[in-house]
């Protein structure tokens, strides 16, 4: 059931908004790429985590990587490392033939192209293999801390669900968020965004009654 419960959510509510997620963000389980950044500081293993993650559980991933981290320290390793052995170790995250395809390219790339260097722009992450816009801007966000807007399933179902954007696909929310958003807000957005959607905010049944914005959202119940 769909109630309104009034004005779209504007950025006159976002001060409130963001303070109130960062408090549900310490709350809950941290999501598995800011975990890898807080425990290693390795931009390496935050790229690996991260490409790791796409369409997959934060379980698993966390999972796969206690796993892999062991035997892939850095990158000289996933060099070293034969396609079979990777892909058996990584083998229940989705996609991870392609995956292991990906990360084994990673080296070669890396070295031609950034002299063995996780690279911090956008363009140049973006020239990585297994690198969409998603997967660059949550690693430049959380290994180097600069600003930048990841836009996963989370951010962009609720944005629009609070009525703060209304975009069609992820690609036009970041777009809009980058224009709407205030620039203090980049680095910790998908990272509250993706606790509160996985704990709170889920896709079906989301949890409004204790949803600690449920009086901004333009969307309640549904």
């Amino acid at each position: 059931m769909l109630f309104i419960t009034g004005d779209r959510m504007q950025n006159r509510d976002i001060d409130t908004v963001m303070e109130r997620l960062k408090k549900h963000f310490y709350s809950v389980k941290t999501p598995v790429v800011d975990l890898i950044q807080i425990k290693t500081e390795d931009p390496f293993k935050v790229l690996v985590a991260t490409i790791l993650s796409a369409r997959t559980k934060d379980e698993t991933t966390a999972k796969v990587v206690e796993k892999l981290f062991p035997k892939v320290q850095k990158i000289e390793d996933l060099e070293k490392i034969p396609l079979a052995e990777l892909d058996a170790l990584i083998t229940p995250v989705g996609f991870h033939r392609v995956k292991a395809k990906h990360l084994k390219e990673l080296p070669k790339v890396l070295k031609e192209k950034f002299n063995g260097k996780i690279p911090e722009e956008i363009d140049d992450l973006l020239e990585l293999p297994g690198v969409g816009r998603k997967t660059a801007n949550l690693v430049r966000a959380v290994a180097f801390q600069k600003p930048a807007i990841c836009v996963d399933v989370h951010v962009h179902r609720i944005c629009n669900r609070w009525g703060y954007i209304q975009t069609k696909t992820p690609l036009e929310t970041e777009m809009t968020l980058r224009q709407k958003l205030p620039e203090k807000y980049w680095l910790n957005f998908n990272s509250y965004l993706v606790a509160f959607g996985q704990n709170l905010c889920t896709p079906r049944k989301p949890k409004c009654e204790i949803c600690p914005v449920a009086e901004f959202c333009n969307r309640v119940g549904v």
